[in-house]
């Protein structure tokens, strides 16, 4: 029992010495927090989790990045998209919906609105809401207009029954932009 409580002695002394650090210099850690270093922006850090499949960080980096900037028109779109990955439509549109009254000019925006229009079978709203997107980006997104030519064409085709449901999945195209593509 003496040995135990001197051994214990003995480690505390030399921790004490050590200055909080128990292995030597060349071994890897993880960095320490510098409190008066800078903070990544929370949109990049959501950006990056939103490429990497993390929508429910992402969610959580763009709310920090709310607080930090604000709700601007980007950052409503990211928490929308967001949303979106996560199937939370409701919270989605919106968000997305306050993404446009922000930012009217933005076709990331209204592109993303679309999508989150179809996907709740809005799909005469969703055709306009793409064909401003489309409007706004001057015709220069292929996601845009491939959006647009589906909504379209589901508009058209108006003989859609439960017998020829299709699945669509949602592609995420840019930093924030999503397309909207048939499994089959």
């Amino acid at each position: 029992m003496r040995l135990l409580i001197l051994g214990t002695l003995m480690l505390t002394l030399l921790a004490a010495c050590s200055g909080g650090r128990f292995a030597s210099e060349d071994q890897t850690y993880a960095p320490s927090i510098d409190p008066r270093g800078e903070a990544v922006d929370g949109l990049l850090v959501g950006h990056r989790l939103m490429a990497a499949g993390q929508a429910e960080l992402a969610l959580e980096a763009y709310t920090r990045a709310a607080g930090a900037r604000g709700l601007t028109g980007e950052v409503l779109t990211s928490l929308g998209s967001a949303n979106l990955a996560l199937g939370r439509l409701n919270q989605s549109e919106d968000l997305l919906r306050r993404a446009v009254d922000t930012e009217p000019e933005w076709p990331e925006a209204w592109n993303n609105l679309g999508v989150v229009l179809i996907e709740r079978g809005k799909t005469g709203e969703a055709a306009e809401v793409f064909r401003r997107a489309y409007a706004l980006d001057n015709g220069e997104s292929d996601a845009i207009r491939d959006n647009l030519r589906l909504a379209l064409a589901k508009l058209q085709n108006r003989g859609y029954g439960q017998g020829q449901e299709q699945d669509y999945r949602l592609v995420r195209r840019g930093s924030g932009e999503y397309l909207i593509r048939s499994t089959q």
